[in-house]
């Protein structure tokens, strides 16, 4: 056994279970082997689709196939491939999917069940979503950030030439099993990128639970034999800061908006970079981009944007925007979030660390473009 594993290891205990309006998270190293009997419980079928890409396939399908055999005898077992990467987060890959489904026969009684990181969560919880008009998803998560974000709150959608997730449905999952075990396998980059979002949950809700990540993300990806004691425990906080908020405002009318924070830039600087910086370290430069501006304009008390950029380089995460990277470009491309609103970009700002303003208009505030490149400049 590795360091890494025993540090797992000792964490396995009675799985912590987060409760969202109608389905549950379960959080427990190992639990992947009992993620057959929660499927079968949560959302029982006739046939399983798992969808998986080249990566996670090989280390973990085997596993939930032999656990969904024992959990439910009878049923039909199939394993759907799909590249791995942002990029192929597409239309094109979610036609593809749908009609492999139909061409095994896959009816109304159906499931799918989505194994990997947030791509696979998001096209495979797409494609349930739109199939027949709607069969059940249940999320199996295998990367921090699907683990802590992805995974939860029932966000489904797929890329276009315009931005991120721009085709997509709300469609929240019948179950999520996340099993910390499956963090050993994933390189640093990987690690840190998902980093990201726990500090993002720190910002908008959890002053305390900033600090605890701060403290442990410069040792998150070090190497490749040991985690932090108590990942398991972190990652469970994190699904519980993301579940309150969800079940407070499922559909994003209001509160849900917060955990936006990072994302307007995030998701222009994601896309225009094709894609080669990973979500997390998209949403890093956001993030120290977007805290600085909330100082600007004057709802975030002074030093609220050093203690983000600290945080988010302490865990090796990049906090400036590319080279060559245009800042007319990024703001061009703000424009077609999802967030934009008659013409006028929104952002979701902090007030302080674990706060954020705007509370009595929405979560929103409109930042006017100049301020934005000044910031970006």
């Amino acid at each position: 056994m590795t360091p890494r594993d025993a540090s797992l290891a000792r964490e396995r205990a009675t799985p912590r279970v987060i409760t969202l309006p109608g389905y549950r998270v379960t959080i427990a190293p190992g639990s992947l082997d009992d993620a057959g009997a929660i499927i079968a419980a949560a959302a029982p079928a006739h046939h399983y689709a798992i969808v998986s890409d080249p990566n996670v396939a090989p280390l973990y399908a085997e596993r939930v196939r032999a656990s969904l055999a024992g959990a439910a005898s009878g049923a039909t077992l199939s394993l759907l491939l799909v590249p791995a990467g942002e990029e192929h987060k597409t239309r094109e890959l979610w036609a593809h999917l749908t009609d492999e489904l139909l061409a095994s026969g896959a009816g109304r009684d159906t499931t799918i069940i989505a194994l990997g990181g947030g791509v696979v969560g998001d096209l495979a919880g797409f494609v349930a979503a739109t199939y027949m008009r709607g069969i059940p998803v249940v999320q199996l998560p295998t990367t921090l950030l699907a683990m802590v974000d992805a995974s939860v709150g029932g966000k489904t959608g797929v890329d276009t030439p315009a931005g991120k997730n721009l085709v997509g449905a709300f469609h929240p999952p019948a179950a999520v099993v996340a099993d910390p075990e499956t963090l050993a396998t994933l390189p640093a980059p990987e690690l840190r990128a998902g980093a990201a979002e726990m500090i993002k949950h720190g910002v908008v809700a959890d002053a305390r639970y900033f600090d605890d990540v701060a403290a442990i993300v410069p040792r998150l990806g070090a190497d490749d034999t040991t985690l932090p004691p108590g990942i398991a425990a972190l990652v469970a906080r994190s699904v519980e800061i993301k579940a309150d908020v969800v079940a407070a405002d499922e559909r994003e009318h209001g509160r849900r908006k917060i955990l936006n924070f990072g994302h307007t830039l995030g998701h222009a600087i994601e896309m225009l970079s094709g894609y080669r910086l990973l979500h997390g370290e998209a949403v890093a430069i956001g993030m120290a981009l977007e805290s600085e501006i909330a100082e600007r304009v004057g709802v975030a008390a002074r030093g609220t944007a050093s203690r983000i950029r600290a945080a988010l380089t302490a865990a090796g995460l990049p906090v400036v925007v590319p080279l060559g990277m245009s800042p007319t470009d990024i703001v061009t491309a703000t424009r077609s979030d999802k967030k934009a609103r008659g013409g006028r970009v929104e952002y979701a700002l902090p007030s302080s660390i674990g706060a954020m303003a705007a509370a009595d208009r929405g979560f929103g505030v409109v930042v006017d473009d100049e301020v934005v490149l000044e910031v970006l400049g």
